[in-house]
């Protein structure tokens, strides 16, 4: 096998700094001299000549990218395609994670019109899509009908650095309402790692989404900041929260998505389990934490194709706290 790994590129780079010759690191490594040879004269700065790990996996990457337009949907790849589909892997995350692990792997496109071929075909492949081939519809309203919720902070006076999601603990909640207004799903989400908290509760009474906010915050309450909801009603015992929770408690404009974007994304992802009009009765506890943890180990793109536990638990690193999960 030639393939080259992150940790043996690694160690080409420190057993040059030290000296060594390609017959020696050839041997360090397991590989061919050829193939080292090879990795070096590919992959080494054009302007100084130098190699280092870091420019040799971009160069790579790089290449398997571009490689990705052109190869062949061979029966490996396909099966490796497959198994992410079929773990919700989006065709982007697919692509994302193969290429992150140096695996060969199609385009996006590609991956897309396999989909819709075994979808012809009276596969099953589509229906691990987050949308399943629907598209989004528009949503609007003329005013906000819901009336004013008593002591409410405005999004206005939330610290700048919210913005920056550059720390774990800053929240946004939500709720996802079931069948018929009957139950709904609480979801919480930090909008620096996208690590999800979910919990179905019986109904959208504010006492009852309350005492759900604050027992499913509890394990995290060292190291949160600030929440930041929408105007519903039923986060009207925001000042409970605050009081329970020790954090600053703030409420975006009404008809304001945009301003809580990472919760919005995230609930259409678990709306791939939970379809629009999916009655919640049936849904029990077990479901739903199979849901967040798979969602918490699902690589992002905007994490450069980390899971959001990996993510947590660098921002809490940098934030010099230990976290017991």
């Amino acid at each position: 096998m030639t393939h080259i790994t992150q940790a043996q590129r690694y160690t080409i780079c420190c057993m040059l700094n030290q000296g060594y010759n390609k017959a020696k690191i050839a041997i360090a490594i397991g590989k061919n001299r050829s193939t080292i040879t090879r990795e070096i004269k590919r992959n080494s700065d054009k302007r100084s000549g130098v190699y280092t790990d870091e420019l040799a996996s971009k160069k790579y990457a790089k290449r398997q990218k571009e490689k990705a337009k052109h190869i062949r949907f061979t029966p490996t790849i396909k099966v490796a395609v497959e198994k992410l589909i079929r773990d919700d892997y989006s065709p982007e995350q697919v692509v994302g994670s193969l290429t992150k692990e140096q695996k060969e792997s199609v385009s996006i496109e590609r991956i897309y019109q396999h989909i819709w071929e075994d979808k012809r075909n009276r596969g099953d492949l589509h229906t691990h899509l987050r949308r399943q081939g629907r598209r989004y519809r528009k949503r609007g309203a003329s005013k906000d009908s819901r009336g004013i919720i008593k002591n409410r902070i405005s999004i206005e006076q939330r610290p700048e650095i919210v913005e920056k999601r550059a720390r774990f603990g800053d929240l946004e909640v939500d709720l996802i309402i079931g069948k018929n207004h009957h139950q709904a799903i609480l979801t919480i989400n930090d909008s620096a790692s996208g690590m999800l908290k979910m919990k179905k509760v019986a109904s959208k009474q504010a006492d009852v989404v309350t005492r759900a906010i604050i027992e499913l915050l509890e394990d995290w309450k060292p190291y949160l900041f600030t929440v930041t909801a929408d105007n519903g009603k039923e986060f009207a015992g925001h000042q409970e929260v605050v009081e329970n929770l020790d954090v600053h408690y703030y409420f975006a404009h009404p008809y304001h998505s945009w301003e809580r974007g990472s919760n919005e994304n995230l609930n259409g992802l678990i709306r791939q389990y939970f379809a629009k009009g999916s009655d919640f009765s049936s849904i029990n506890e077990q479901r739903i934490k199979e849901v967040e943890n798979k969602l918490n180990n699902r690589p992002r793109k905007r994490y450069k194709f980390e899971n959001p536990i990996f993510v947590m638990e660098q921002l809490l690193f940098k934030q010099n706290v230990a976290f017991v999960t």
